[in-house]
């Protein structure tokens, strides 16, 4: 049987925040799993980095995992801090900031 997941250990226990290194200036991404019905990425935004407005295709869940991030959906703004999660519906405009260096998991389903 083949790996669904790629990018991360298997059958042995991790901490995610550390699968994923802060970058000056940069917004970086490691997919662990991609297909037709699923997305999981973990991010990380160096502080004042961003992901600018734009939709999803799937309903998009993100919980931070370090940091501060600021989250806009369909222009309201949340901020969102370690172990707190959100949910960006699909086909509503969405943006990820780093308000503070900030690391996340993304899972979109579509």
């Amino acid at each position: 049987m083949s790996k669904k997941m790629k990018n991360i250990a298997q059958a042995e226990v991790l901490t995610l925040k550390e699968q994923i290194s802060y970058q000056e200036g940069q917004v970086v991404s490691k997919t662990l799993a991609q297909n037709p019905a699923v997305s999981i990425t973990l991010f990380s935004f160096a502080k004042g980095e961003e992901i600018s407005t734009h939709e999803s295709g799937g309903d998009a869940f993100i919980t931070c995992l370090d940091g501060v991030g600021k989250i806009t959906i369909d222009g309201t703004e949340y901020l969102l801090h370690e172990g707190e999660s959100i949910v960006m519906p699909a086909g509503h405009p969405h943006a990820v900031y780093g308000q503070e260096a900030f690391k996340m998991l993304l899972v979109v389903v579509f």
